[in-house]
């Protein structure tokens, strides 16, 4: 026998507290759980949210192009770049460097025609910093058959917060 009268229930009492306490904690954690995926499935039903100022701002980038591009503009629609030779575009080839960039755009789409309409569709933004945001999205390109045709893709876009305000500095267009 123990020396203490009150040993074994102080013990059995302690040891009860203890599965009382795990037993509460993983039933706050389950709850937790059902309610994250309470707000995940409320989000997927209803994909409306407030948008942050750096998502309107990115998504301002390219709602600028698109505008530039259908009024048959490359120089408005290459505004949305950085002005820098650091500036990447990848798609058919790799591109660096605004000049390259946009002697490419004016090499093959010579005329509005040739550039048809341009829709960006499914826009996320996704800020990695103050001063970095990482853009994905679809694009389509309207054309007639002898311009080139129809031209659907995605893209990923990096963008870097400047004085002139968001500028793209990687552009991979597939």
């Amino acid at each position: 026998m123990s020396g203490d009268p009150l040993g074994d229930g102080v013990s059995a009492f302690r040891t009860a507290r203890r599965g009382v306490a795990w037993a509460l904690a993983l039933l706050l954690a389950a709850c937790g759980g059902a309610r994250a995926q309470e707000d995940k499935q409320a989000q997927e039903d209803n994909p409306l949210h407030t948008a942050t100022r750096v998502e309107l701002d990115v998504a301002k980038v390219l709602l600028a192009q698109e505008k530039a591009w259908n009024r048959g503009d490359l120089e408005g629609y290459a505004k949305g770049y950085k002005d820098s030779p650091e500036t990447l575009l990848l798609g058919r080839q790799v591109l660096k460097g605004y000049a390259q960039i946009l002697e490419d755009y004016k090499h093959t789409y010579p005329t509005a025609a040739s550039m048809g309409t341009l829709a960006f569709s499914e826009i996320e933004v996704h800020p990695l910093s103050e001063s970095f945001a990482v853009c994905i999205g679809k694009y389509h390109l309207e054309r007639t058959k002898k311009e080139g045709g129809g031209a659907d893709g995605v893209f990923s876009l990096v963008l870097e917060k400047t004085g002139e305000g968001w500028k793209i500095v990687l552009d991979h267009t597939t």
